[in-house]
């Protein structure tokens, strides 16, 4: 267990309800995969904030465009606890994570990273990126889907019929 995810994920567990259990899993399945793509230390807190944070915007806003609610949620809590030094990497982590194609940009090392470690997670580990298969499956064995895919799967098909000309408005190209 990571305590600072443990601290964060605390304070929305009301706000994410019935849903905490998928989500702290996936929160926890992302941050590890994270750890096998990245060994730099001085990334692991980024690395655990950005991931509660990324889609924390989908109960916090209720909607399933949350980009934007996520980042504001992960700036709130970075101004509070003065780290706000970390905004604009875990900003940029948070807002490409579904970004289909590499990232190459501003913080190349963490966003990257990220970004595959989502990846592999939403893939059910098809993806890795050069990530051990075998620590992908113990990861989700210790941290179980809970139903994680099938929740996306519904929102996604929910949003599909609100909104059909913009059925996933948090991926990027």
């Amino acid at each position: 267990m990571n305590p600072l995810i443990e601290d964060l994920l605390q304070e929305f567990q009301s706000a994410i309800g019935a849903d905490y259990d998928k989500y702290r899993n996936h929160v926890y399945r992302v941050f590890l995969n994270c750890l096998l793509l990245d060994t730099n230390k001085n990334n692991e807190d980024k690395y655990a904030i950005a991931a509660v944070f990324h889609d924390i915007g989908i109960w916090t806003n209720h909607t399933f465009d949350y980009l934007a609610p996520s980042i504001e949620q992960a700036k709130i809590y970075l101004i509070e606890t003065n780290k706000q030094e970390s905004f604009e990497e875990i900003k940029l982590m948070i807002d490409n994570h579904h970004k289909l194609s590499s990232y190459k940009h501003k913080y190349p090392r963490t966003v990257e990273t990220f970004r595959q470690a989502d990846w592999i997670d939403v893939s059910f580990g098809i993806l890795t990126f050069g990530a051990d298969k075998q620590a992908i499956q113990l990861n989700k064995q210790q941290f179980s889907t809970s139903g994680f895919h099938r929740f996306l799967i519904k929102a996604t098909t929910k949003n599909f019929l609100k909104h059909p000309a913009n059925p996933l408005p948090m991926f990027r190209k």
